[in-house]
């Protein structure tokens, strides 16, 4: 009869041959309806990890952002700006380097005058800047006005079906303080607006809010 050191040993190379095994055979792939499952499986259980054995979980939140980054390049595959011809650009260049004085909308006025229907903005992009006189830095006038400035922006939260939530942020720079926040599937005026008035409520409005371009502040915020 074998004893019990020579039967650990037999078990711990048996173990050992089962681990190699396993290395030298190509693991199957598995198929999206399996990915699927699992992306769904992942938001509705709560102690999902501790049913994984064949799948670690970082590959199923790897599959769920895979998806949602293909997701949405399908959906923006046909946006976008069209791309601006370099004859135009050419021209572009040449009205505004042999006239310096001419804005841009004389230089839109022009254009449409040779059936070349551009917006303001295009023609601003492809205008050579001239150099202006030195001024304070941004980060000096931050450091000069920081107690009359509040900054406003959104970042995004993907979900399991692929939809977008935005959350809403309003600091205040003065001690990098954040007043209010709140998440919405529509982002609208009115909605921005609302929460902006109970982040500062009578007179604690700042001077200065620092916000991006972005045609989602409107008059309502603005206001």
């Amino acid at each position: 009869m074998k004893t019990q050191r020579a039967l650990t040993v037999e078990n711990l190379a048996l173990r050992q041959q089962i681990v190699v095994l396993k290395r030298s055979v190509n693991r199957a792939r598995p198929s999206a309806m399996v990915r699927a499952v699992w992306m769904v499986f992942a938001q509705f259980v709560g102690n999902w990890r501790g049913n994984l054995f064949a799948l670690h979980p970082d590959t199923v939140v790897r599959w769920h952002r895979e998806g949602f980054r293909r997701y949405w390049a399908w959906k923006s595959r046909r946006q976008g700006r069209p791309i601006v011809d370099s004859e135009l650009r050419f021209l572009i260049r040449r009205m505004q380097s042999e006239n310096v004085t001419r804005g841009v909308p004389r230089t839109d006025g022009e254009l449409l005058k040779l059936d070349y229907y551009v917006c303001e903005a295009t023609i601003s992009n492809y205008t050579r800047r001239h150099r202006k006189p030195p001024s304070q830095s941004w980060r000096t006038f931050l450091t000069n006005h920081c107690e009359a400035i509040a900054a406003i922006d959104f970042f995004t939260v993907p979900i399991v079906n692929f939809k977008v939530l935005y959350v809403l942020v309003v600091i205040e720079h003065v001690r990098r303080r954040v007043v209010n926040f709140n998440v919405t599937a529509h982002r609208t005026g009115k909605w921005m607006a609302q929460h902006l008035t109970e982040a500062f409520p009578f007179d604690t409005a700042p001077k200065y809010l620092i916000r991006d371009g972005d045609a989602k502040f409107g008059c309502a915020v603005k206001r």
